[in-house]
């Protein structure tokens, strides 16, 4: 497996890999890892759709790319994900994923026609004092300490932050800064978690610092993702023929390690109640779903808070019954040990009148039944004791959502706190008592609250106890590579797969896994796209460095400048390149 840039190898079609009509192929899980996987080994591995079996131990695929009419509960979506155009195997894989609703059209292509139609972009950031504009103004008010301290871990080693937490390398002075505000709330960093994985971000996403403070540089679907994403690659894979086994829990993969050389040769799992092994060849292809961010997700709803589930969970079991047969599997302990470390909560209202939507209108200053983009990203009330967010997506957000109704999302990083009207954890609350905590950061008199909380809205919590678990700090090795050294017929795909060339939590890093795994195990004979190479681009960084000093220019700031770079000849000489222009380009000098 090699990579690839520009459009030379993106348009072009890879040749049959050799003896592939020989190999089948199973896939534990059916998130988008496992179901990208499976669309790769049939359009680029060119695999019979009969050879290919998705093991799921739930009812439905799909993983934490969700979004449900349950018939119970109502609308439900645990969370939401974030797209832009530098999602480069994303985009690769949907342009072959035939839309639903759109004759001869791509998934891609009616993304790509919605999204510059309709741009994304949020005219309220964040609130204050009950709805309230907080008044950021699109600033990211870093003092020259803060830069300077950005600047350092975007320039660190990988290996000198391994194990460290964001406080080992920020002091308090970035820690008060709306850059952190904006960063933590969009990503759903805690101060606790990994620098690495920060230091990541950044450098990944240097591009779309500008649009940090108002999510111009975001995407979204149409719907939620399990509608937009999830069914129409199920229906492409089901009519090539591949087998979807639904209820079905792996609880081990067993593998022959010897001389360096690793084969999987046995899939240990219960189906209906019952121990069933799969014996494997070296014909036989397996791709692992090692973890999940969802894994163990509890509902409430109006009247019940959600139960925290304490336990280790399916998904994290099998990491950990496959780690202990060679170290290069990885060490999931680290992502799973520390529950109340990687918990937070989410939770679905629905507006069932007409009685909520005007406080929406006066906040996100659009209609939200305009079909077009509403809020354009999440809402953060800064002075929330829960640090709450909230959004609402293009609506109907559900293609069964009924005219006149509105769904929304809310989340609280801070689940363990008493909130500012309800004067309890979130993790206790009821959807009840959340929509009430929410309405009073909304601006609703308090005296009307709690009648429009029960009687106009509904509202599904859900407490999510490894929603952050790949955050956690980590060294080398912890996670296992997609395809491990040695391994003959395996791989590990989705966020706790490690492939160094892009950052987790993201739908990108599912699908790049999952390429890289076929790509490798095949022998794909075709470029796996890299990452978008921002952080190399001169301009992109003279670009973000401008948005970040908020309008200052450079002469403004006391930088630790050698005095031999401010002599009159090193300037003279400068002039006379074209370095000057680009300083002037992007407003630094």
């Amino acid at each position: 497996m090699y990579y690839s840039n520009g459009n030379y190898e993106a348009f072009a079609r890879p040749q049959k890999p050799a003896n592939v009509d020989k190999k089948s192929a199973y896939l534990v899980g059916s998130g988008l890892a496992s179901l990208a996987a499976a669309c790769f080994l049939v359009r680029d591995g060119q695999m019979k759709g009969e050879h290919i079996h998705i093991l799921e131990e739930l009812n439905i695929a799909g993983g934490a790319c969700d979004g449900i009419n349950d018939p119970s509960k109502g609308f439900i979506i645990r969370g939401g994900r974030e797209m832009e155009n530098h999602f480069e195997c994303l985009w690769d894989l949907f342009r072959s994923i035939p839309s639903l609703e759109t004759e001869d059209a791509s998934v891609l292509d009616e993304f790509y026609w919605l999204n510059k139609k309709d741009p994304n972009y949020s005219l309220m950031r964040a609130t204050v004092n009950r709805g309230e504009d907080a008044h950021t103004d699109g600033k990211f008010t870093l003092t020259p300490k803060a830069s300077m301290e950005i600047v350092s871990l975007f320039m660190s080693r990988d290996e000198d932050l391994y194990d460290k937490k964001i406080t080992d390398v920020f002091t308090e002075e970035f820690f008060t800064s709306n850059f952190w505000l904006y960063w933590r709330t969009m990503f759903a960093f805690e101060d606790w978690h990994s620098a690495l994985e920060m230091k990541l971000y950044i450098q990944r996403f240097i591009h779309h610092i500008g649009g940090l403070p108002d999510f111009s540089a975001l995407k979204f679907t149409k719907y939620n993702q399990y509608e937009s994403l999830i069914l129409p690659m199920i229906k492409y894979l089901e009519e090539h023929g591949v087998h979807f086994q639904y209820d079905t829990k792996v609880t081990n993969v067993i593998f022959d390690i010897n001389n360096g050389k690793k084969v999987a040769t046995k899939i240990i799992c219960e189906h209906s109640g019952k121990e069933e092994f799969i014996d494997l060849l070296e014909d036989d292809l397996v791709f692992i779903t090692n973890g999940s961010c969802t894994e163990n997700s509890t509902l409430g709803d109006d009247n019940h808070a959600p139960i925290f589930n304490d336990s280790v969970g399916g998904c994290w079991e099998l990491w950990k019954n496959i780690a202990s047969q060679d170290p290069s599997f990885g060490n999931p302990d680290k992502f799973c040990g520390n529950k109340q470390a990687t918990t937070w909560e989410s939770a679905t209202v629905t507006t069932l009148d007409e009685k909520i939507p005007p406080y929406i209108e006066k906040i996100c200053k659009r209609d939200p039944f305009s079909g077009k983009v509403v809020t354009g990203g999440i809402i953060t009330v800064k002075d929330s004791n829960w640090l709450m967010s909230y959004t609402l997506n293009r609506q109907p957000h559900f293609k069964s959502q009924p005219k006149d109704q509105l769904v929304v999302w809310v989340y609280g990083l801070f689940a363990d706190v008493p909130g500012n009207y309800i004067k309890k954890p979130m993790r206790e609350c009821t959807g009840i008592e959340i929509t009430e905590e929410w309405l009073y950061h909304l601006g609703v008199p308090e005296a009307e609250i709690h009648e429009l909380a029960t009687k106009s809205a509904h509202c599904i919590p859900c407490m999510m106890p490894y929603i952050t678990a790949f955050f956690m700090p980590r060294a080398k090795g912890d996670r296992p590579k997609v395809v491990p050294e040695g391994s003959v017929n395996f791989a590990f795909i989705g966020q706790f797969a490690d492939t160094v060339r892009d950052t987790v939590f993201t739908t990108e890093y599912s699908v790049r896994t999952a390429m890289e795994a076929v790509y490798t195990l095949l022998d794909v004979d075709r470029g796996v796209p890299e990452v978008f190479g921002s952080c190399y681009d001169i301009r992109v960084l003279l670009d973000s460095t401008s948005k970040m000093l908020d309008g200052k220019k450079l002469t403004d700031l006391h930088l630790p400048i050698p005095p031999s770079l401010l002599d009159g000849r090193v300037m003279q000489m400068a002039s006379k390149t074209v370095i000057p222009e680009l300083l002037k380009r992007y407003n630094l000098i």
